[in-house]
């Protein structure tokens, strides 16, 4: 894959926006953890190389046990999220997805017995912002900063 333009160059105004949600979203009171967490999950879901790339690290710097990055994908099968995390993934999973599910009540009624009203605002910001981030990255080819150092050789690796 092939990056198809730098973003960040061809159109800053556009893009500065986004980045100061982003700036905004740090200074309110979620967790620097469960946000990383937000962020992971719907990039997940969506494809993003970069963004997996970007706060896989940023939520290893804050602290985060790797192997609850591991299992983030079936967060549903593990004992190793809180309830207040648990509430935040559905409700990313529902925003990302919501072509499909239209933001059920039952996920709205977990993050209301979580966050107060404030933060269910900062976290639906949240997931759109991602959901932005991720569809530029994508759309754009965006590569992170591995993709070419540590890319794939044709060749099998000896056993």
């Amino acid at each position: 894959m092939t990056q198809r333009l730098n973003f960040m160059a061809a159109a800053p105004a556009a893009i500065e926006p986004l980045i100061k949600v982003a700036a905004d979203l740090e200074k309110v009171g979620l967790e620097p953890i469960l946000t990383e967490l937000v962020k992971i999950r719907a990039s997940q879901i969506n494809g993003c190389a970069n963004c997996l790339h970007m706060h896989t690290a940023d939520t290893l710097k804050y602290g985060e046990r790797p192997e609850r990055i591991f299992l983030l994908n079936a967060w549903r099968e593990s004992k190793m999220y809180t309830p207040r995390e648990r509430a935040a993934l559905a409700w990313t999973e529902a925003l990302t997805r919501v072509a499909d599910t239209g933001a059920p009540d039952e996920d709205f009624a977990a993050i209301k017995a979580e966050f107060n009203d404030e933060q269910i605002v900062h976290l639906t910001v949240l997931v759109g912002a991602i959901n932005a981030w991720n569809r530029i990255a994508i759309g754009l080819r965006a590569q992170h900063p591995n993709d070419n150092r540590l890319a794939a050789k044709s060749e099998p690796v000896a056993a």
